[in-house]
């Protein structure tokens, strides 16, 4: 069962990396998320994270989005941006639905490919200068 999670190395879990996330990352959102995509080290290649305050839910509520979001970066590795961190926030009403993967899915997968052109273009524009 371990063989088909998200390794360690490609998650986001110092605070540290998360704040930096915040700050230096490009912001997308969407009904249900808040998605922040920073230029991470080229040698860690893509790290996802997920925060999910108290205010979303309880603690089942918490770990199943949590576990939703992780599950998504694993299945659609292929469609987040190389090399960036990124970090997923939970709004407020996210807990109040009954999301499912594919609602998570059809959510984060445009924003996803929105970010990946944007970093990109940051990448090109950056190796340029």
């Amino acid at each position: 069962m371990r063989q088909y999670g998200l390794p360690r190395q490609r998650r986001i879990r110092k605070r540290a990396d998360f704040q930096a996330c915040y700050e230096d990352g490009r912001r997308f959102h969407s009904e249900h998320f808040l998605v922040f995509v920073a230029p991470g080290a080229q040698s860690c290649g893509t790290r996802s994270g997920a925060a999910v305050t108290r205010k979303v839910g309880g603690a089942v509520t918490r770990n199943r989005i949590k576990r939703l979001l992780r599950e998504f970066c694993r299945l659609y590795r292929e469609d987040l941006p190389v090399d960036a961190d990124i970090v997923a926030v939970a709004k407020k009403h996210a807990g109040e639905s009954a999301l499912g993967l594919t609602d998570v899915a059809s959510e984060l997968l445009p924003l996803m490919r929105r970010a990946a052109r944007s970093c990109a273009e940051r990448r090109d524009r950056d190796g340029q200068a």
